[in-house]
């Protein structure tokens, strides 16, 4: 359907206009994007008994979103994740980039493509969002192009297309950061069941740094047989105590080159929404919202733990100092794409 013509949303620190989009699908779901971090604001979805609710978390106003610091339904980068120290060695240079969680770094830095403006235009169904990120931006090299094409399909699919370009290596991973609650009539997520096509994940430090892989077998991590997220938050695993919860890099299994394959599925009861994931990213971080305690919620109220869960595709935290950073990195001459869906349909 028609893309809804742009509404006044605010402002931007320096002063410029914020907006806001609303595509729609033939079956009364509706997404309402801004581009202030090329923002996923809401999701109204229909659950079993067509009754359509919100699925989403979001603030209740761009002020919000400018102060906040969860990346609420927010476009991540340069680099989605951590990197620790903010440091890496790229082609013989030492570079520092922010350091914005604990010594470490998060998802772009202080001033990452979430507080970013991005331009955005309709094309027939499709909402195209352009972002330039300069040289230096965070302490990265190279100016980087980045165009994200956005499209609610009639079947409750909400279909993400990266393209990026550099001038200069420079590293690259970007991830949506939507917190999702498949219920509109519970304060959290714990009752969602989750399936993770995964067979290992990224054992963490205190910092929430990766130290190794780890099989996901005989832990609170398998969910390779779908399992309702709270009953593991409570298993004696060292890892779920560093970080009170899940906040960890899954290694999806592999599939076809560049070719989206399902990673997740989340289900809730309740309402019967159904919630597939599918990407063509190496790394799928789960993180059960643990720590959203005192978040503005869109109705003037605050979330809870556990108020919503995120799937993030992405490459894997801190790959730039490792023995897979090559696979990290934009090189000029090359397009770095990345093809991730989020369909919610019933059961």
């Amino acid at each position: 359907m028609p893309i809804s013509a742009a509404t006044a949303w605010g402002q931007s620190p320096d002063g410029r206009p914020l907006h806001r989009w609303t595509l729609r699908s033939a079956h009364g779901a509706q997404v309402d994007l801004s581009d202030l971090g090329g923002t996923l604001l809401s999701w109204q979805a229909p659950d079993r008994h067509g009754r359509v609710g919100e699925v989403v978390l979001g603030h209740a106003d761009a002020a919000q979103y400018l102060a906040s610091d969860a990346y609420m339904g927010s476009i991540v980068g340069r680099w989605a994740n951590r990197i620790r120290s903010g440091r890496f060695t790229l082609d013989g240079v030492d570079y520092k980039v922010d350091r914005n969680d604990h010594g470490n770094h998060l998802h772009g830095g202080v001033n990452g493509f979430h507080l970013q403006r991005w331009e955005v235009e309709p094309e027939g169904e499709t909402l195209v969002l352009r972002l330039v990120s300069p040289e230096g931006d965070g302490g990265f090299p190279g100016e980087v192009r980045v165009e994200l094409r956005v499209r609610l399909d009639d079947d409750g699919t909400l279909d993400l297309r990266y393209a990026a370009t550099t001038d200069a290596p420079t590293p690259l991973s970007l991830t949506a950061h939507p917190y999702f609650n498949l219920s509109d009539r519970r304060p959290d997520i714990r009752d969602h069941v989750i399936r993770i096509d995964a067979d290992e994940f990224l054992a963490i430090d205190a910092g929430a740094i990766p130290i190794g892989r780890q099989a996901v077998a005989g832990s609170a991590f398998d969910f390779r047989e779908a399992a309702p997220i709270g009953s593991r938050l409570h298993w004696p695993d060292p890892q779920l105590r560093l970080v009170g919860g899940f906040d960890h890099c899954y290694v999806a299994r592999p599939g076809p080159v560049d070719t989206p394959r399902t990673v997740a599925v989340v289900t809730e009861p309740l309402s019967g929404r159904r919630l597939t994931i599918d990407t063509d990213r190496p790394g799928l971080q789960f993180y059960s919202g643990q720590k959203l305690t005192g978040q503005p919620a869109r109705r003037g109220d605050a979330y809870g733990p556990f108020a919503g869960f995120a799937l993030e595709a992405q490459a894997f935290p801190n790959q730039m100092n490792t023995t897979e950073a090559e696979g990290a990195i934009l090189r000029p001459g090359q397009v770095w794409r990345q093809h991730t869906r989020y369909r919610i349909d019933t059961v």
